[in-house]
């Protein structure tokens, strides 16, 4: 029976810690990039949002001239 038990003991550690830390700094890479684009994306969003109002301002303001 102590054959087996040692063997299982070594089987929970398949891989070493620095292909662990590897793939701990790849996903925190991973999780800033999303964070930057999710932020770039609400910038855009802002920007664009900001335009379309100017636009539509601008549309009215005709309107209102065109019928006087």
């Amino acid at each position: 029976m102590d054959p087996g038990a040692g063997a299982r003991k070594e089987r929970p550690k398949p891989r070493e810690p620095a292909a662990r830390l590897e793939k701990a700094k790849q996903r925190s890479a991973q999780q800033e990039l999303k964070q930057r684009q999710r932020a770039e994306i609400y910038a855009l969003n802002r920007v664009m949002t900001e335009l379309e109002q100017q636009q539509f301002d601008s549309f009215c303001k005709q309107m209102q001239g065109t019928g006087e």
